[in-house]
């Protein structure tokens, strides 16, 4: 029997056979993600992990009931102790889960996590959206700041910045409170009433559940009906438009173009005042390249103290897929820069011995195991993209001396072997 992959995951693999797949490949995901720690350390974030599956009840209180990852997304089963748990959909939960359980606002009352991790969602596979993705996410905890909103947005829009991608576009909202909300869900509604058979199946569910998602249609006759609807912008108190302001005054300090989008809501329900999206004109419909916002409330929901917190997460699929479109340059995948050909038991030894040596020098070596002929060696060391090659029979072991071939220009020079770590460090 022949096996294959689920519907909805992929590999990562460290040279996909299909063209098409070219994201897919290792290299360009330890380029992405390492830019994505340094970054996050940079502006004063720690790594956090957490378990890959959490109990249900944490994503229903947290999330939401009537959004459409716990309706209709979420992978959920029960254990053999008959607990119902759930694969991470979303990060920020397990985060504010770890920071409650393991009182880490007695450690500091601010703090600041990052975490690079899959996700798990059951939805239909379209571009930049599978059924496990990854998730480049952060969490600011414990200030109300609009300073605080900013820096993180900064911090994503920065990122995109450093991997090369163009034609960013931040897209900016506030939300309000939990009041203006409930007042503003009232208006909507009736504002919707008279065109109710004339919006979307998802709408209709949405008008009854969650009408605010509404606002996300992509369905083009909703967007025509919400022209005329109020914004949430008007339902707005002092404090909350206080805070937009500070937040649209402190983004212009710091040079960061936006455009106001009072359709922007997020899917999540326990977003509160600035929400935000970054997208990129290249993706089309799905043009999201990552998101947050502030969730004050949510901490106090769960079960903690009452703290204040933002935050923002980017799929990695999609920024990669954006990366590659828009030709952006990327570095090349790591390759050996010796592969050496022993010749003989005794030169399978002494390349064994020198391989080693080589490698605690931090030098990328590799060596012939299989005891390929000369010629499938060499074809070899070509696929797998070797700087230099040796060949190392009874001659150089007597002489001490290496011929140090050089792939791309077939150029040879002789090498002794105490001269070799110095003669690759300086390349």
């Amino acid at each position: 029997m022949k096996y294959r992959i689920a519907k909805g995951v992929f590999d990562i693999l460290p040279k996909d056979p299909d063209p098409k797949g070219n994201w897919r490949e290792s290299h360009l995901w330890q380029h992405v993600e390492s830019q994505m720690a340094a970054i996050a350390k940079e502006f004063g974030f720690h790594e956090i992990r957490t378990p890959i599956f959490e109990t249900t009840e944490l994503f229903q209180r947290s999330i939401g009931s009537t959004t459409d990852i716990v309706t209709k997304e979420m992978y959920t089963f029960h254990d053999k102790g008959g607990r119902m748990l759930t694969l991470r959909p979303e990060g920020t939960a397990p985060v504010m889960r770890a920071f409650i359980e393991k009182s880490l606002d007695q450690i500091s009352s601010i703090q600041k996590v990052f975490y690079i991790v899959p996700m798990f969602r059951y939805e239909r596979q379209q571009a930049g959206r599978y059924r496990q993705h990854h998730q480049f996410g952060v969490e600011a905890i414990g200030s109300d700041a609009p300073a605080q909103d900013v820096e993180v947005i900064d911090l994503l829009y920065s990122l995109f910045q450093r991997l090369g991608l163009q034609g960013l576009t931040l897209q900016l909202n506030s939300i309000g409170n939990l009041d203006s909300r409930k007042k503003y869900r009232h208006e909507l509604k009736h504002s919707l009433h008279p065109y109710f058979d004339e919006l979307s199946p998802e709408s209709q569910e949405r008008y009854h559940t969650n009408p605010l998602r509404i606002l996300d249609s992509k369905n083009p006759h909703d967007k025509k009906l919400l022209l005329e609807a109020p914004t949430i912008l008007d339902f707005l108190d002092d404090e909350a438009k206080g805070h937009f302001e500070e937040v649209r005054h402190l983004l212009d300090l710091i040079e960061i173009p936006y455009v106001i989008n009072s359709n922007l809501v997020r899917g999540l329900d326990y977003y509160t005042k600035t929400v935000f999206e970054i997208t990129s004109e290249q993706l089309g419909a799905q043009n999201s390249l990552g998101g947050g916002g502030r969730y004050n409330g949510l901490i106090k929901e769960l079960g903690g103290p009452d703290l204040p917190a933002f935050g923002f997460g980017a799929g990695l699929e999609r920024i990669i897929q954006t990366m590659l479109a828009q030709k952006v340059s990327l570095p090349p995948p790591q390759h050996s820069q010796l592969f050496l050909i022993p010749l003989g038991d005794s030169a399978k030894e002494a390349c064994f011995k020198l391989a080693s040596q080589l490698r605690k020098e931090h030098i990328p070596t590799e060596m012939d195991l299989s005891g390929k002929k000369l010629k499938s060696a060499m074809r070899y060391a070509d696929t797998i993209g070797a700087r230099y090659v040796a060949v190392v029979g009874e001659n150089e072991l007597e002489s001490k001396q290496l011929e140090l071939k050089e792939m791309a220009s077939g150029k040879v020079e002789k090498v002794s072997f105490s001269s070799l770590v110095k003669r690759l460090k300086n390349g």
